[in-house]
């Protein structure tokens, strides 16, 4: 199973798009301050939404779908539509 997700900085507000394999194991690198783009303010990131894939190309092409204006477009809408975070694995939030 594959995974494209997005995380959001809880201090800073910014965003990371990225996949995966593991996430739970990907979140703890995030965390850790063993990713460059997400070294800054590390302890704070938390996955808002990921969406699951058999295949690795297909996570792949989600991200970058993620990365252009209409993904953002989409992010910011299925994000600011429900007071929970949809698609989160159980743990991964406020750790």
């Amino acid at each position: 199973m594959y995974y494209a997700y997005i995380l959001r900085n809880s201090k800073t507000h910014k965003f990371y798009k990225g996949h995966t394999s593991d996430l739970e194991r990907r979140l703890k690198e995030h965390r850790r301050g063993h990713t460059r783009s997400t070294k800054e303010e590390s302890k704070s990131w938390e996955v808002i939404y990921y969406e699951e894939f058999e295949f690795r190309e297909q996570a792949i092409a989600r991200e970058k779908y993620f990365k252009t204006a209409s993904g953002r477009r989409f992010i910011k809408n299925k994000i600011s539509s429900t007071d929970i975070y949809p698609n989160v694995p159980s743990g991964t939030i406020g750790e």
